[in-house]
């Protein structure tokens, strides 16, 4: 059996030309890193008004299987560090099958609902995972329709 270990690296500064982040397969781009990841970790891009990458940030480290996600956490480096105008959401399935869960779903709909809350849009939640036999890589759950955005 083959083990890896991921190093996590946070930016210390923030760049001045920002990547513009649109698209499900741009999100799979930023966070390509966590298909091989053996736990589940969830991150959140914060956006700009333009759809500018401000940063990104690793809201949880989890298990096999989960990872525990709150609204606070999400929204607080968006909220205080960031001065975000959206959110995109993102996190990985160590198995490889991207489909979301009941669970993701579920907190999905309530980041969403609290982004309302404290106007800043969580614009999708893409699930990665790893590309086999032809089934995607990542899913948007936007393109999905599995939540309303």
């Amino acid at each position: 059996m083959n083990y890896s270990s991921a190093l996590v690296q946070l930016p210390l500064v923030r760049e001045s030309s920002r990547q513009r982040v649109r698209t499900p397969e741009d999100v799979y781009g930023v966070c390509d890193d966590l298909a091989n990841l053996a736990q589940e970790a969830f991150h959140v891009l914060s956006l700009d008004s333009k759809n500018g990458l401000i940063n990104r940030h690793l809201v949880s480290l989890g298990l096999a299987d989960a990872a525990l996600v709150h609204p606070r956490e999400v929204f607080r480096a968006a909220i205080g560090e960031d001065g975000a105008s959206a959110l995109l959401l993102a996190h990985n399935h160590p198995s490889g099958d991207p489909t979301p869960s009941a669970e993701d779903l579920r907190i999905t709909r309530q980041l969403i609902e609290s982004g309302r809350i404290v106007d800043i849009k969580v614009l999708d939640h893409v699930v990665i995972g790893r590309a086999c036999d032809g089934s995607p890589a990542f899913i948007s759950m936007r393109e999905s329709g599995l939540c309303a955005f």
